[in-house]
């Protein structure tokens, strides 16, 4: 099979696609013969050491895919041959013509879903909702602020926000990424500079608290940094932080914030709780392909590259360039 490999820690320059021998599925596993995968901002940490698993190397980086289920590992029950699917194959492993997932992790998909739009939902879609429905309970009527919202995780919190019932305050880096969560649906949108000092933070809460009309119950938060402290600052009452992703580095926060607010700091590990509760991640998977299948979700795939190419996938996300989602796809 093909791969796009990390051979030596390193940015996207330093994959290698080559050719390697096509591995047979485990004990309750199965074999994906891949036709799109998912990329996202922890594959770009990953290949550099920079995230929380460290794998051997070489390893094919990429943690989502859609394909064709090709080969059953022993134990499997309720998947065939032939049968489409897309799957959270791992904190690693998805940049192959033929990706090894955990039973767990795969989910039947419709006919009718693209398998572009399938590898663009399972990770992003299936994060946010579970960061909003079990982490934060996000409930109708509540406001919700979404930082990075223009991203693939962002994007698909803002569409779920929506969705729920909640006002959605969006913000970004940009107007045009403003304008793109617009289109997504985001009542509000807040335009933040790519660099914060004291005064800049002070200046963003207020902006914030505008936006949200004197603070947010839910905080989805998927950039970190220097952006962390000014948003706990304008959450309201009771509120809840989410914590997803950290582009812009692991904040470090004055906890007598959250006292002040009685707030509460929530993490966000989709990962694993797909693998300590796989019947709630199926349930989940339902609701989310029925509201794509209503259109009440429409996942946005902006960027497309053959696999072979998945390092310009790499370079862009890293360079915080991207709106929506962007996927690699495989050839027959």
């Amino acid at each position: 099979m093909k791969a796009l490999l990390s051979v030596a820690p390193g940015g996207p320059e330093t994959l290698e696609y080559q050719e390697i021998d096509t591995p047979e599925p485990g004990p309750g596993h199965v074999r994906i013969k891949t036709k799109a995968i998912g990329v996202n901002f922890p594959d770009t940490l990953i290949i550099k050491d920079m995230y929380q698993f460290k794998p051997p190397r070489p390893f094919a980086p990429g943690g989502e895919a859609a394909g064709i289920i090709d080969a059953i590992g022993d134990g499997v029950e309720g998947f065939e041959i032939g049968q489409r699917v897309a799957a959270a194959v791992g904190p690693f492993g998805a940049f192959t013509t033929h990706a090894i997932a955990p039973a767990p992790s795969v989910v039947a998909i419709r006919d009718d879903l693209p398998f572009e739009e399938a590898a663009g939902f399972i990770m992003t879609y299936g994060t946010s909702y579970y960061a909003l429905k079990d982490r934060a309970a996000l409930g109708s009527g509540e406001t919700l602020l979404v930082l990075g919202a223009a991203g693939g995780v962002g994007s698909a919190a803002v569409e779920l926000g929506k969705a729920m019932g909640a006002k959605v305050v969006a913000a970004v880096s940009s107007d045009e990424k403003a304008a793109f969560c617009k289109d997504l649906g985001a009542d509000e949108t807040v335009v933040y500079p790519r660099d914060l000092d004291r005064d800049g933070q002070k200046a963003l809460s207020k902006a914030f608290k505008d936006a949200t009309g004197g603070g947010a119950n839910v905080v989805y938060d998927a950039v970190g940094g220097d952006y962390a402290e000014p948003t706990i600052r304008a959450m309201a009452w009771e509120g809840r932080y989410l914590v997803v992703g950290f582009p812009a580095g692991i904040p470090a926060v004055p906890l007598n914030l959250t006292l002040l607010k009685s707030c509460q700091i929530m993490g966000v590990f989709w990962g694993a709780a797909v693998m300590r509760n796989p019947a709630g991640n199926i349930a989940n998977m339902a609701d989310l392909q029925k509201m794509i299948a209503e259109g009440v979700l429409r996942p946005r795939v902006t960027e497309t590259y053959p696999l072979a190419e998945g390092a310009k996938a790499l370079h862009r996300l890293a360079a915080r360039e991207v709106t929506g989602k962007v996927v690699l796809t495989v050839e027959d």
